[in-house]
């Protein structure tokens, strides 16, 4: 199965429901020139999620959470369930994105529950991992992806891995303008392909695998020109219609 380009935009913290509903509805007109030839989707902030999916309702763009809890319900002040993403008609879920890692003690052990309640739900996720700075110039970039695989897909069988997407993301390339090169991006995400291989055999060739390291319109086309680079987790550049549009547009004719 040839796999389908999927460019995604995480919104991060930023955008009011207001807001929200401005950018969606500009992405609506601009993004429905790419219906059927690569998947689109964009990830606001919970409080600007069933705005998001109102608008984008029979549109090609899809929409995703930033997160979600493991349990289906109890006191978890804070958290967000997958009944009630379900309920208001989000398609995708993004689940162990670094900052989540990095800022708010996000493990393999509850990636790999969240993955779990993300499926019980019928939710696709969109499962991050990646290495430091440090990680990267010591020389262990493998060895922490494996883990982080090995870690969050543990007992997820190949048929439940037809709803995950992959996202590589170089934490060392997330908001700092550094960007790996598409013959290094590339090596990583093959590496990450022989690992699901290892895992799940042939399936792992159906299985998208985007970068997430700072990619945007200038770069977009030669990351995704590359074998095992099947799109993109977005941040800045998904922020504004022009810029998204304009990535995706150049992602395309790669």
């Amino acid at each position: 199965m040839a796999r389908k380009i999927f460019i995604a935009g995480n919104w991060k913290m930023n955008k009011t429901a207001a807001e929200t509903a401005e950018l969606a509805s500009a992405l609506k007109a601009s993004l429905a020139q790419f219906a059927g030839k690569c998947e689109v989707a964009v990830c606001p902030t919970f409080t600007s999620l069933a705005t998001a999916v109102e608008i984008l309702k029979g549109s090609n763009v899809k929409v995703g959470a930033q997160n979600i809890h493991w349990a289906d319900n109890g006191a978890y002040t804070g958290e967000i369930s997958g009944a009630m993403l379900k309920e208001i008609g989000v398609e995708y879920v993004i689940i162990g994105h670094s900052e989540r890692r990095q800022y708010f003690g996000e493990t393999d052990e509850t990636v790999n529950q969240r993955i779990k309640a993300a499926l019980k739900y019928g939710l696709k996720p969109i499962v991050c991992i990646g290495e430091t700075l440090a990680e990267r110039e010591g020389g262990v970039t493998n060895t922490v992806l494996e883990k982080q695989i090995r870690g969050a897909f543990a007992d997820i069988s190949a048929a439940d891995m037809d709803a995950v997407t992959i996202a590589y993301e170089p934490v060392w390339a997330i908001g700092t303008g550094k960007t790996a090169t598409p013959e290094v991006a590339q090596e990583t995400h093959a590496f990450i392909r022989s690992v699901l291989t290892a895992l799940y055999g042939d399936k792992a060739q159906d299985i998208v695998v985007q970068y997430g390291g700072s990619m945007k319109p200038e770069n977009s086309g030669a990351l995704v020109s590359k074998q095992d680079i099947d799109g993109g987790l977005i941040g800045g550049a998904a922020l504004k219609a022009d810029s998204f549009t304009a990535l995706i547009q150049n992602a395309l004719n790669a």
